[in-house]
């Protein structure tokens, strides 16, 4: 019986260092810890990625570590794919997600976000030569290189065009340029990512709905110290020149809007 007293014993205390650390609200863990823990997926270019020499890099990486340096702490990437992350907030894995979370009515209802920090729109791309196609109403019986199952594959299709399948992004810009398909619709922060990479390509934004996607940094809900301490450092970063530098660097472009 000795062995199930001490299970008992085991069980009360970890539940009892959680209750500790949920009382003791995040923020203030992690300043005297001394480490934001961010979790990200590193596979996701150029948002968070690892480079040639195998360092997580990309622009959600940059924002996390300046978030966490004006916090006055170190951010610690803990990587995972997609369909986990946001549930390793639940498990207590780490304290933030910073993954280009779309800010979602849904996702509020159980956790709470920080103030947007980066802004993407679907956009409509055809080759730089081609000035019959305008707007979205011109792709009517156009042929649009898309992700058959995608959001952007819909709003292609809505828009009267003929779907040419892809598997993704630069398989839809290489069939615009060679020319088996007038168009794609995508997003606009992978087309300022392929700008900026391969600036000579002939392809060009032909027209931009108003309508924007917002992303923020995820964490627990009932954080709001945490939220707060967050939404200061984006606003310092924004304010003093630092997130315009790491949005040149990544997209040659202010992304924030």
């Amino acid at each position: 019986m000795n062995w199930l007293k001490s299970l008992l014993v085991a069980g009360l205390l970890q539940v009892a260092a959680v209750s500790a650390a949920e009382a003791q609200g995040d923020l203030d863990r992690i300043k005297a810890d001394g480490v934001m823990k961010i979790g990200t997926e590193g596979t996701y270019a150029p948002f968070t990625y690892h480079d040639a020499s195998g360092a997580l890099v990309g622009f959600d990486v940059e924002i996390g570590r300046e978030v966490a340096k004006r916090i006055g702490v170190k951010a610690e990437f803990l990587e995972g794919k997609w369909d986990g992350l946001i549930a390793g907030l639940d498990a207590r894995r780490y304290d933030a997600v910073i993954n280009q979370v779309g800010i979602t009515e849904a996702r509020k209802a159980k956790y709470d976000f920080s103030d947007p920090y980066i802004t993407s729109r679907a956009v409509l791309i055809v080759r730089g030569d081609n000035d019959a196609i305008k707007s979205f109403d011109d792709l009517k019986g156009r042929k649009a290189a898309q992700s058959l199952s995608s959001n952007f594959g819909k709003l292609a299709e809505a828009s009267g065009a003929q779907l040419v399948g892809t598997d993704g992004f630069d398989q839809s810009i290489q069939l615009v340029l060679n020319g088996r398909a007038d168009a794609t619709v995508n997003d606009s922060l992978s087309f300022l990512d392929f700008k900026k990479q391969k600036p000579n390509a002939n392809v060009k934004i032909a027209a931009t709905r108003d309508n924007a996607d917002q992303s923020g940094i995820i964490v627990r809900k009932g954080e709001a110290k945490l939220v707060a301490a967050i939404n200061e450092a984006l606003a310092a970063m924004k304010a003093d020149g630092t997130y315009g530098t790491i949005s040149q660097k990544y997209f040659g472009a202010d992304v924030s809007k």
